[in-house]
């Protein structure tokens, strides 16, 4: 397999530096760490509040990126298969810790993470009392449906990659994202999309 020239972390495409680390590029491997790790262990520290465990696992899943990297699928969407790879290997740990009482189902999976819209995008008083009913709303939010839109609007994921994530059909997955949204929807009276606010979301 012919490796192609990379270079700043920031503008590599992912199948760019997967197929390279395939083919036996350690620079690849290392990049692709270096541009998932941290977005990697804040989603992972949203599945489990024991910090040094998830860095174990995130690190554990770029191993076997490494180990098994001949075996791995060309066409995969890096991301969604990283992030994917995380939530598996958290579960198991989970498993292994008795949390989930024996079963390696990801479904049991409690999602910790969040929501905090910035303020910076606010320009008035009175829409930042809004946000911050917005942020109370979000974070209320049952935990799969919260899940779903951290997956689609701070990860960019479709919504066939979220079903797969988490272990649901396609029309599973989408009425998740619609029922959270038609939520917010009925208490968001700001003239700022919330749709826009959801993408903007920190940690």
């Amino acid at each position: 397999m012919k490796i192609q020239t990379t270079t700043h972390v920031d503008i590599l495409d992912d199948s760019i530096l997967w197929n390279n680390l395939k083919a036996g590029d350690e620079k690849a491997f290392s990049l692709l760490f270096e541009k998932h790790y941290a977005h990697l262990v804040r989603y992972g520290n949203s599945l489990s509040s024991f910090a040094e465990k998830v860095q174990d696992c995130v690190q554990d899943v770029f191993t076997d990126v490494w180990v098994y990297r001949e075996s791995l699928n060309d066409e995969v969407v890096v991301k969604a298969y990283l992030l994917s790879s995380v939530r598996k290997r958290i579960a198991r740990l989970n498993e292994r810790d008795h949390i989930f009482r024996k079963t390696t189902s990801t479904d049991s999976i409690e999602f910790l993470f969040d929501f905090s819209v910035e303020h910076q995008l606010i320009a008035d008083e009175e829409t930042l009392g809004k946000v911050s009913r917005l942020n109370k709303l979000l974070n209320d939010l049952p935990g799969r449906q919260k899940e779903a839109l951290y997956l689609r609007y701070n990860q960019g994921l479709s919504v066939e990659q979220i079903a797969d994530m988490l272990n649901v059909n396609y029309q599973s997955a989408n009425n998740l994202l619609h029922r959270a949204l038609l939520n917010l929807r009925k208490e968001w009276k700001g003239n700022i999309s919330i749709l826009v606010l959801l993408s903007s979301s920190v940690f």
